[in-house]
């Protein structure tokens, strides 16, 4: 299963761009809720480059790395990624000066019920929006 989301950002393409792809920024708004964080975050962003995100929840009780491999990018429109479970991504990316909209499309993993699954994706890209935001 296939599930689409998007979030519109008043911030310009380039900089969602660099936000969404520099690790520095990464660690800072990746996580679904507030009791977890991104500890650590590489990004090859190159096709078949990698990226590896370290996610744990803040009391220590788990953790896990999520990542995988670039099959597809144009600068400041795409990105297709294939996961190390073999599930796709495809991250597209269309603004101006003014504002941008990232939409997200994503294969379900079999272990959480889909709806949890769009929530969670969802989360983090909100938390991404209001990253984005604040940095302007």
């Amino acid at each position: 299963m296939v599930i689409e989301i998007s979030v519109e950002i008043k911030a310009p393409l380039n900089k969602v761009w660099m936000y969404w792809n520099d690790p520095k920024n990464i660690v800072k708004w990746n996580f679904a809720s507030s009791d977890w964080h991104t500890t650590k975050a590489t990004n090859n962003l190159i096709v078949t480059g990698k990226f590896s995100y370290r996610m744990e929840a803040k009391d220590n009780s788990f953790g896990f790395d999520f990542g995988g491999t670039y099959t597809k990018i144009i600068e400041n429109k795409l990105i297709e990624i294939v996961l190390d479970d073999n599930r796709k991504v495809k991250v597209q990316f269309e603004g101006n000066e003014m504002k941008t909209t990232l939409v997200q499309n994503f294969e379900t993993e079999d272990q959480n019920e889909a709806d949890l699954q769009k929530i969670g994706w969802q989360n983090i890209l909100n938390n991404f929006k209001s990253y984005s935001e604040k940095q302007m």
